[in-house]
């Protein structure tokens, strides 16, 4: 981590992509706006307690204000650890908690990147028969999704998923200003740009997830749960994503085991709540 801008650059930029004036940002963090005005344009250097004053009311990322502490000659004070560190062994066990308490239900855990991380067996019904070759370490489940090698192509209702993906991805870039993001946004874009998506179903309660599995068609919907109040950039970053049946007959069939006979190996690799990050390898930084 390196300060290759100064503090005051990268603090107005997290000003302008919060579409904040400096008054408005002075009147958030009860500063002066000449104050603002001094630290962004190099006047002032902000202490510690300022930089991280400000990153709140801004609302950067953890990972990000880090970067803010370390440009202004502060030391960072937020630490990343792998998973399986024993300082997680909580929050790890709490989120296989989760996983094994919603089976028969798919529930998978992800990274701020959609990597994913950890997963239940019945995420296999997303993992089966996707190309070898997109399991491979790091598995990004918005690449599984959309890609045609991926299970896109057992998604029945593909251009509405592409069409709230898609503006989703492009929102988190902005937001975040993460490179990685940006360039899987881009990648993801190159599979086929979102069409007008129809209007949805007045009968729908959410957006469906419908797709081929086993001979059968399943429906979902999602919910997505991160940790409250982390003080951890691993943890912050962490979502997980876990599936509910849309109707009765995708809760009959996922209660009766509806799987393929023919089991893709790659997929059990991570169709488990035991596997830890350091299986998925890189990162997102």
């Amino acid at each position: 981590m390196s300060a290759d801008r100064p503090v005051g650059e990268l603090l107005r930029e997290w000003r302008h992509r919060r579409q904040l004036s400096r008054l408005d940002l002075a009147i958030q963090a009860g500063i002066s706006s000449r104050h603002v005005s001094f630290v962004e344009t190099g006047r002032t250097i902000p202490s510690r307690p300022m930089v991280l004053h400000l990153a709140e009311h801004l609302q950067v990322p953890l990972r990000e204000r880090n970067r803010l502490l370390v440009a202004a000659g502060h030391a960072p004070v937020f630490r990343t650890r792998p998973l399986d560190d024993p300082d997680l062994t909580a929050a790890r066990e709490a989120l296989q908690q989760i996983l094994r308490g919603h089976e028969p239900n798919p529930a998978l855990v992800v990274d701020h990147c959609w990597n994913l991380l950890l997963a239940n067996s019945a995420a296999d019904v997303f993992l089966h028969g996707v190309a070898p070759e997109l399991l491979e370490p790091p598995v990004n489940m918005m690449r599984l999704g959309l890609h045609p090698d991926g299970f896109a192509s057992r998604l029945l209702n593909l251009e509405q998923v592409r069409g709230f993906l898609l503006p989703r991805l492009a929102r988190q870039v902005q937001r975040t200003g993460n490179p990685q993001l940006s360039d899987l946004y881009a990648e993801l874009v190159s599979y086929g740009a979102p069409h007008t998506v129809e209007p949805p179903d007045p009968a729908d309660i959410a957006l469906p997830i419908r797709i081929r599995h086993g001979g059968a068609e399943l429906s979902f919907f999602n919910t997505i749960t991160t940790f409250g109040a982390a003080f951890d950039v691993t943890l912050e970053e962490i979502a997980v994503e876990v599936y509910f049946p849309a109707n009765r007959a995708t809760a009959l069939a996922l209660r009766a085991g509806t799987r393929s006979t023919t089991p893709n190996p790659a997929a059990t690799e991570y169709c488990s709540t035991f596997p830890i990050t350091a299986r998925t390898g890189g990162s997102c930084s």
